[in-house]
């Protein structure tokens, strides 16, 4: 069986991705994305599954920094998940005594308005994971912003999902160690280049792309450390990895680049 890592506790969304993308694995927590992509080089795990993406809050760079900066890794597997917030407490908490309100700092900022209009005056403690602050909720003082998937003895969810946009989803890959088989059949593929500071340098790499005439589905750039005024940029288009005309388009691009980064196929 695979052990497959996700951002623990149990019943994190990352867990949750877990029984999406890999449902026969053995799903074990790791404590922040940087362990979970050691314990993957390491051989400790066969696979992790991490958020790259957030319709509202857009990349999660860290772990695009990551999936650039890790060698030996690739995408193999990606899924979609609708993020439903809710507000949890303990069992018969009045909420108009809630004090502290833990949850992962992108939950907190996605339900920012809820939290303007009914708790003022609380203090908003991040945690690394949402599933992590529901261990935090120890007193009619304390609440959390979880999943509506999760649940524990003693603890209550509010009716209603709190995110400010109800439209909320996140994108999430299966990372895996070493290559990708050449014959490996896709829908989508993944890269990163950077390509010189000048007029028509970006558009001179992705020629190759729209004369073979792929859908790019997203480009989104990030800065390069140490490099000031200079970008990578990460780019998914539609495609299948194993087609001939496929590897032809990814040779012009890396023959345009300044460097590419095959970062996996889904």
């Amino acid at each position: 069986m695979e052990v497959i890592g996700y951002l623990g506790p149990r019943g994190s969304y990352t867990s949750l991705a877990v029984t999406k993308l890999c449902p026969d694995g053995e799903a074990v927590p790791y404590k922040n994305f940087h362990e979970g992509f050691l314990r993957l080089q390491s051989g400790e795990l066969d696979g992790i599954v991490i958020p790259i993406e957030n319709t509202l809050n857009g990349g999660i760079v860290q772990n695009i920094d990551l999936l650039q900066s890790m060698e030996n890794v690739a995408a193999v597997r990606e899924c979609t998940l609708n993020i439903d917030h809710r507000l949890a407490t303990l069992k018969g908490a009045d909420i108009k005594n809630i004090k502290r309100i833990y949850s992962h700092a992108q939950a907190l900022e996605q339900c920012s308005k809820f939290l303007a209009k009914n708790f003022p005056t609380a203090q908003y403690v991040p945690t690394f994971s949402t599933a992590a602050g529901l261990e935090l909720v120890k007193t009619c003082e304390d609440a959390c912003i979880a999943g509506a998937h999760t649940s524990r003895e003693g603890l209550q969810l509010s009716p209603e999902n709190i995110a400010d946009e109800k439209k909320n989803f996140t994108h999430f890959l299966l990372i895996r160690r070493g290559s990708v088989p050449e014959n490996t059949v896709s829908k989508k593929i993944y890269f990163s280049v950077t390509c010189k500071n000048q007029t028509g340098a970006l558009l001179k790499l992705l020629e190759p792309v729209c004369k073979n005439g792929l859908n790019m589905t997203k480009i989104e750039s990030r800065p390069i450390k140490d490099r000031p005024d200079e970008y990578r940029f990460f780019i998914e288009t539609e495609g299948d990895y194993s087609s001939p005309q496929i590897k032809s388009t990814l040779g012009e691009v890396k023959r345009a680049a300044n460097s590419f980064k095959f970062l996996g196929c889904y």
